[in-house]
């Protein structure tokens, strides 16, 4: 038996382990019971920006694992910080984070959310998903990954997926932003995944863009998190039928208001 299937049993090993011996998960968030009306529903919409000089633009060595130099090449850019030229920032999670009415009902999606193992990265980075619906974890890549959660409210996991083509599938039940996923025999896969009790939230697209829909009327904190440059909000109160705007603007040093 090679190191590298050593390693693959071993993880298989844990990821029992873990399955056996975790603590059991907390109890789904109790749901509201008064539907959002759809006439009178509008959206959220805005930009989050980069101000300043941005950092110098980051690789990552992949010449650890000849599968992964393969997929991508030895040195590929790292989507840690995309910053557009005109300063809009990506992979910014938004979402409603205070004023939603708490009887408000939304059905949580049987479909699941997909977090990919592609070219030796996590795709998407930064993704959401709601408390109680499934996310399938695939592994698109010719060699050994180990999907490592490392949630803070909900229970963790650590399971091996040394397949090609194998998939996963795990479920957050409390809503919690963010939680942290990495692998443990690629140090420099990182994806970011929030677990929110309503789908009033988005990811920021490569102009820095967003847009939250259905959203019913009323007066709303928004946070905007991103992974390296901390937390921003906005207070915004939307009418019947309405479209407001936000935008978050971040700077180099993180910092939290």
């Amino acid at each position: 038996m090679n190191a590298r299937h050593r390693l693959a049993a071993a993880m298989l090993t844990w990821s029992a382990v873990v399955a056996a011996c975790g603590s059991p998960p907390p109890p789904a968030p109790a749901g509201g019971d008064r539907s959002v009306d759809p006439a009178t529903a509008g959206s959220l919409a805005g930009r989050a920006v980069f101000a300043g000089t941005p950092p110098a633009a980051e690789t990552i060595r992949m010449t650890a694992d000849a599968a992964c130099v393969a997929a991508a090449g030895p040195t590929p850019p790292s989507d840690r910080v995309l910053i557009a030229a005109d300063g809009g920032l990506q992979n910014v999670f938004v979402y409603v984070k205070e004023g939603l009415d708490p009887v408000s009902a939304f059905p949580i999606p049987v479909e699941p959310v997909r977090l990919d193992q592609h070219g030796c990265v996590y795709a998407p980075r930064v993704l959401g998903v709601r408390a109680g619906q499934p996310l399938e974890i695939a592994n698109s890549d010719d060699t050994l990954h180990n999907v490592h959660a490392m949630p803070m409210l909900n229970r963790d996991f650590n399971l091996g997926m040394p397949r090609k083509a194998m998939t996963l599938t795990q479920t957050f039940t409390v809503p919690e932003v963010m939680v942290r996923f990495k692998c443990n025999v690629h140090p420099w896969m990182d994806a970011y995944v929030g677990v929110v009790a309503h789908p009033l939230f988005a990811v920021t697209d490569g102009t820095g863009a967003f847009e939250i829909a259905g959203v019913p009327p009323g007066t709303y904190t928004l946070e905007a998190w991103h992974e390296r440059f901390g937390t921003r909000t906005a207070r915004v109160t939307l009418g019947a039928r309405g479209r407001e705007t936000a935008s978050f603007t971040f700077a180099a040093t993180p910092r939290r208001p």
